[in-house]
């Protein structure tokens, strides 16, 4: 079913319960998803800084999950291609060179300050949102997401979490687009 290919960026992997969609939705084959290793260190180190709760151990554990359930996601081998690269902030190249390398269509990042237009173009990629790319996924397969959805809510244990409560999670996260897209099938989240 996958036919569109989103690397993601730190930014969209930082927070868990947007990673938890991403991943969910990955797996459900809706569409293929891409990170780099670098990637990967970048929220991991960024979790570390806020959350004291947290230990790298335990992130890596998310971040072994990660690359094992998701076919052919850790794009490599791009470190090349940095150098060639323009982007605002220098720091950002390695995550355009892993999606050129990754053949990805867009790079789905809550920064996209940091990944214009103009420089993504040449390479035939786009930058969205993470709100405006779950909208798309949305209605690409509207059963598969809200089925997507409902999986991730109910893996939640402490503390489970009711449909507008998991709603509000997505709320919070700034999906507010996407959770007015869900929230009518609330009986099936």
């Amino acid at each position: 079913m996958a036919n569109l290919t989103a690397f993601l960026d730190a930014s969209v992997l930082y927070p868990a319960p947007l990673r938890d969609l991403l991943m969910e939705l990955a797996v459900s084959d809706l569409y293929r998803a891409k990170w780099s290793n670098a990637v990967h260190e970048e929220w991991i180190r960024a979790l570390l800084r806020t959350r004291d709760d947290l230990t790298r151990e335990r992130l890596g554990r998310t971040r072994d999950l990660m690359n094992a359930h998701v076919l052919d996601a850790v794009v490599s081998d791009f470190e090349d291609l940095i150098g060639v690269l323009k982007l605002p902030d220098p720091d950002d190249r390695h995550v355009l060179a892993a999606a050129i390398k990754g053949r990805a269509d867009l790079i789905v990042t809550a920064n996209l300050k940091d990944f214009p237009a103009g420089a993504l173009a040449r390479w035939g990629i786009e930058a969205q949102h993470p709100d405006e790319f779950l909208t798309h996924q949305f209605h690409l397969s509207q059963p598969v997401f809200l089925k997507a959805v409902k999986t991730v809510r109910l893996r939640l244990k402490n503390p489970p979490k009711s449909a507008e409560e998991y709603l509000d999670t997505l709320r919070a996260q700034g999906l507010l687009a996407t959770v007015s897209e869900i929230a009518p099938f609330d009986q099936f989240i």
